[in-house]
């Protein structure tokens, strides 16, 4: 499975969001740190849910990569996150 769409389905799970995006923008970094050739390195994602209403900026970006778990964050170089 793409990274991408690993990102969709465990964000999707876990926060049921309202609006959900993600943008992979690999192919703007290649030849650049974090560029491993697999195409699938850096990522985008806006993500808008209820649950977020009542964290903090940080926590937001907390929940998130905890939903993604460790696993999967350590397979991606670089995640720009738009949450709200």
């Amino acid at each position: 499975m793409r990274i991408a769409d690993e990102i969709k389905d465990k964000l999707s799970g876990a926060f049921a969001p309202d609006h959900l995006e993600v943008v992979n923008d690999s192919h703007r970094h290649i030849g650049h740190a974090g560029d491993d050739g697999t195409g699938e390195t850096h990522f985008n994602v806006t993500i808008r849910a209820a649950g977020f209403a009542a964290m903090g900026r940080v926590a937001r970006h907390r929940a998130v990569h905890a939903a993604l778990g460790p696993d999967l964050i350590a397979r991606i170089h670089a995640l720009a996150l738009d949450v709200g």
